[in-house]
């Protein structure tokens, strides 16, 4: 058990830090996984950035995906194809299915990044970080989207998930680091001792906390992911 998402992030960072990375950069999933990629990056010294995965539900089972929306330029449509044929989707309803999520994506992406384009990942050993995964599909999409931007190698780094479940990441990342692996998973809150619910409040000011630290965060650019414009401030914080 993990005293908090910190705990969890920095017993992360000690098992990657044994690992011989080339030009790392570490992509949190929101919200759970920003804190914990906090402290990898920190430990790295290396960029953190987020990966925005936007779940699109099966009819009448919304928590059922039948396709992700994973954010970039452009974003990238990922499909559980198994899950589409057994609901019998057409491409007309699957188009307007992802066509309903698609405003909530950019919604995130301009309170999380305030317009800005997302880190390159051209060529770098990306570490996708979340705090835990039940079925994994959210980091699956991660991944499966990342793959189309060139990346040196994938690594998937969770603090607990199925043994099922890592073993399916396993086939999709290049390396799977999951420090517990239940074999009869709970929810994901009963491995903490403190696990709040996050806001996009807390997002914000967590990257706004490794942009001011320096360089750990920082994009070629100079930009900081975690630094927005007062308008996207603002947008955010009426949705709270």
């Amino acid at each position: 058990m993990f005293r908090d998402r910190q705990e969890a992030g920095q017993m992360l960072a000690f098992e990657l830090a044994k690992l011989t990375l080339q030009d790392p950069i570490v992509m949190a999933l929101p919200r759970g996984g920003v804190p914990v990629a906090v402290e990898v990056a920190k430990t790295l010294q290396t960029r953190l950035d987020l990966i925005l995965v936007r779940k699109v539900g099966a009819p009448g089972n919304p928590e059922l995906a039948v396709a992700a929306i994973v954010d970039g330029d452009p974003p990238d449509v990922v499909l559980n194809r198994e899950i589409v044929e057994t609901y019998g989707l057409g491409d007309d309803a699957l188009r307007a299915r992802i066509a309903k999520e698609r405003p909530e994506l950019a919604r995130l992406r301009m309170a999380y990044r305030g317009g800005e384009a997302p880190l390159p990942v051209d060529g770098k050993t990306v570490i996708i970080v979340d705090d835990g995964a039940a079925t994994g599909t959210t980091m699956k999409a991660a991944i499966r989207a990342l793959k189309r931007r060139s990346p040196r190698k994938i690594i998937a780094a969770l603090p607990v998930s199925p043994p099922d479940t890592a073993t399916e990441l396993a086939q999709e990342a290049d390396l799977v680091i999951c420090l517990s692996q239940p074999a009869r998973f709970r929810a994901l809150s009963y491995y903490y001792m403190s696990f709040p619910q996050l806001t996009d409040r807390d997002v914000l000011d967590a990257m706004n906390m490794v942009a001011q630290s320096g360089p750990v965060a920082g994009s070629g650019n100079g930009k900081q992911p975690g630094a927005r414009s007062a308008r996207a401030r603002r947008e955010a914080d009426t949705k709270e």
